[in-house]
């Protein structure tokens, strides 16, 4: 029989982050193939652009989260926060004061 490694200590399988907003839980989605997307994207693409914004934001929230952010009434400039925010709680990468886009600091 080949090698086995039980590495389930070595996980730490934590609830998924979350962001308020107005009182309001935002669960952001933070598994390994949605961060690596994000990442992925951020770098061939960009990240200024509407598009990628609205893919970001497609794969950072669930159909249930997006109804509580379209709930929210944000402005455009609020929005983009939000999900820069989100980008920035899932990669470890920083976002600016001004909610612009997320510039590389440490992954």
């Amino acid at each position: 029989m080949g090698r086995v490694i039980d590495i389930t200590d070595k996980l730490t399988f934590e609830e998924e982050p979350k962001l308020i907003v107005k009182d309001v839980e935002i669960t952001v989605n933070a598994d390994a193939a949605t961060v690596l997307k994000i990442m992925g994207a951020y770098k061939a693409e960009n990240t200024r652009d509407i598009d990628w914004i609205l893919a970001t934001y497609d794969l950072l929230f669930t159909d249930e989260e997006r109804a509580k952010v379209d709930g929210l009434k944000l402005s455009f400039k609020d929005f983009t926060t939000l999900v820069t925010s989100a980008i920035s709680l899932v990669t470890g990468v920083d976002t600016d004061d001004a909610g612009e886009a997320p510039t590389r600091t440490t992954i």
